[in-house]
């Protein structure tokens, strides 16, 4: 609990320290996997560039989806720590199955689609573990600070900004981790071999358990609220019930003879009407039950837009582990004459400004915006998701330039007519997009993981984790369909030669690039339109929004 005053309150507590550790654990097992996985699919596996990374996208998507299903489970039947013990059980076996996969695939040569399906199967067990593991680990630890700003109508502004402190603490935890995984695992993957590189991230988080469990006495834990399919039932309830209330609304009449409920929140719910009176005591809390679980019902509907303007962010956040790498690939990669930098470790530059930034963001971003805004908190959660997205547009502007430059190397030094890829331009040209990317990062993603996570109801909060992860998980599957369709309208009639050619000479990335810099610009306008009105769940307890 944090206490009055002072420094303390500002401080997390030993359970929350403990769980962003295991998070950063977690966090270098899924990067170790996952930051170089489209070079052992082109590399390895034989997988065209468009291929690997539609590959990428789809398993990115599903992994960012399933927290949904395990926010639902750990909401419904499960507490979080049960799920989260379960997810890790399930998050293991995945690892272990694809070391041994690509192990076998080293020793006995073995390739064609069964190797390709044991792949995929180890992949999406990895995915299911995820579902379970990320939504409710974050939530959990949000869940050991202070409760207070969950009350209806507490008005306790440390607690809040406890939690805000968790957020940053949090990202900064996961990125430290992610960084590690990054920059050592493609190393080790690029000189010792995949398997060694697949076999460090699952003895990583296997080892990670143990340090969860021991703080097991030290843990706060809450029951899962609701019957099973609640939350669903209501969701469904509350969405009929505002289309029949705005089609009775348009054709001028009431509907007679149906129960349309109202879901105002400004209005009383009728059940604390004085008409109850007559009514039962169990019947007048049922009652009460009901319209306070749609009008949170309705309060998870109307973050719908916002969520929708994030999808683009999320997108341009797959390119890094896709596009990016194989454009570092093709550029001049040594350092002396014998290190070779791999590509995938210029992700970390994304870690790097992330763990730079967060300590400065308080003591820095925060009194020079406060200057500019006059807000308490130097800009608030819609302005904080904003500024990264435009920032993230900017990124893609750089990134459409470098590699506009990179092609007019290869044109201008005969490299078509060559069979080498590599022009002489440095990898460390990449660095400037990188790095804006994870600026926008500290201020998006912290961002949305607060956002979604106050603008929940509190007996939803795993599924607010949940929904802040399914922007990534729904933005990854709009990038694998895009890549399809640009390939399709780009490619000859052979259905080669297209934006994402395997010729790296003659790929157009950078007309790519520039499309989604267009699309996350249109985005940008519509949230900033949104953004004027929507009122915040919680606007006069912590003054998170406005």
């Amino acid at each position: 609990m944090a206490s009055g005053g002072g420094t303390s309150s500002q401080r997390l507590n030993k359970s929350c320290i403990l769980v962003i550790v295991v998070a950063g654990v977690e966090r270098f097992a899924f990067k170790g996997v996952a930051s170089n996985l489209v070079v052992y699919l082109t590399e390895v596996m034989n997988f065209s560039n468009s291929s690997a990374a539609k590959t990428v996208n789809t398993w990115c998507g599903v992994t960012f989806m399933l927290p949904l299903f395990g926010a639902y489970l750990a909401d419904s039947f499960l507490d979080r720590y049960s799920t989260i013990l379960a997810s890790s059980c399930l998050y293991i076996v995945g690892l272990v199955a694809l070391t041994l996969t690509t192990l076998m695939r080293e020793s006995t040569s073995t390739n064609g689609t069964s190797s390709s399906t044991s792949l995929l199967w180890s992949l999406y067990l990895i995915s299911l573990g995820q579902g379970g593991y990320n939504p409710c680990l974050q939530a959990f630890g949000a869940e050991q600070l202070d409760n207070e700003d969950e009350l209806p109508c507490s008005k306790d502004l440390q607690s809040s900004n406890k939690k805000g402190l968790f957020f940053q603490w949090w990202y900064f935890g996961i990125c430290t981790g992610s960084l590690i995984g990054v920059s050592l695992m493609s190393y080790l993957q690029d000189t010792f071999g995949w398997a060694v590189g697949f076999a460090i991230p699952t003895i990583a988080m296997t080892i990670s358990v143990a340090p969860f469990l021991c703080g097991t006495r030290f843990y706060t834990r809450k029951q899962p609220e609701g019957r099973p399919n609640k939350h669903i039932q209501l969701l469904i309830q509350a969405i009929k019930a505002s289309v029949l209330k705005r089609i009775s609304s348009r054709i001028g009449f009431s509907v007679k003879g149906t129960n349309v409920i109202e879901l105002e929140m400004e209005e009383k719910p009728l059940c604390l009407d004085d008409s109850h009176g007559h009514s039962s005591l169990d019947e007048r809390f049922s009652d009460v039950s009901v319209c306070l679980s749609l009008g949170d019902a309705k309060d998870v509907l109307k973050l719908l837009p916002i969520w929708i303007m994030l999808l683009m962010f999320a997108v341009i956040f797959q390119q890094p582990a896709t596009f990016f790498t194989k454009q570092g690939m093709t550029m001049k990669r040594n350092i002396g004459k014998i290190f070779m930098i791999p590509p995938a470790t210029l992700q970390s530059a994304i870690n790097i400004s992330i763990i730079l930034l967060m300590p400065y963001y308080d003591k820095i971003v925060i009194p020079i915006m406060r200057l500019i805004t006059g807000n308490d908190r130097g800009v608030n959660v819609m302005q904080r998701m904003g500024t990264g997205m435009f920032l993230s547009i900017i990124a893609m502007a750089i990134a459409a330039i470098v590699e506009t430059i990179r092609l007019q190397i290869s044109n201008n030094s005969g490299f078509l007519e060559s069979n080498s890829q590599t022009v002489s331009l440095s990898i460390f040209w990449l660095l400037p997009q990188y790095i804006l990317l994870g600026v926008s990062d500290v201020f998006t993603v912290v961002g949305m993981q607060e956002f979604f996570y106050t603008e929940v109801p509190s007996r939803m909060k795993t599924m607010g984790m949940a929904l802040h992860l399914s922007v990534f998980g729904v933005g990854s599957f709009l990038s694998a369909i895009l890549i399809s369709f640009i390939e399709i309208v780009t490619s000859d009639d052979r259905g080669k030669h297209s934006w994402f050619s395997d010729d790296m000479r003659e790929a157009r990335l950078d007309k790519y690039y520039w499309l989604l810099a267009l699309c996350s610009a249109i985005s940008l306008l519509f949230f900033a339109y949104l953004c004027r009105y929507y009122n915040c769940r919680n606007t006069f307890i912590n003054g998170s929004c406005k």
